[in-house]
């Protein structure tokens, strides 16, 4: 029931917004899809939505009882739309190549100290 009222008041609303809000920037300032920087924003953008929709179809097995994922490919599964956002934000604040080499780098980093963050934490839960 919580999970319903998450995913229906919270979740969905937002990717429309976004996708509403998105839509309207572009609109009001074209000369950004001739921006390298947008084009690879906005291909995280399509992931992102891509993620949502395979988020929406795991919802809606574990809501038939049907269970595909263990706890740990979940909750690394979770953290895939982390790696997306921080990807998206550093697309926006480092907008010259140089600086988009060395975010990438940042992200690569992240998303390892991530993966590494999520196997430690379930071998301490083992162990206890």
């Amino acid at each position: 029931r919580n999970a319903r009222r998450l995913w229906f008041a919270i979740t969905w609303p937002s990717a429309i917004l976004t996708l509403i809000f998105g839509t309207w920037l572009v609109l009001l300032i074209p000369g950004y899809l001739q921006q390298v920087f947008m084009l690879v924003k906005l291909g995280f953008v399509l992931l992102l939505y891509l993620y949502h929709f395979a988020c929406h179809r795991i919802y809606q097995q574990l809501q038939t009882g049907i269970v595909k994922y263990t706890s740990q490919q979940l909750r690394v599964w979770n953290e895939v739309s982390t790696v997306f956002l921080i990807a998206i934000v550093f697309l926006i604040v480092l907008k010259n190549t140089l600086s988009m080499f060395w975010g990438l780098v940042g992200l690569i980093i992240f998303t390892l100290a991530l993966l590494l963050a999520i196997r430690i934490y379930k071998r301490i839960r083992e162990k206890s």
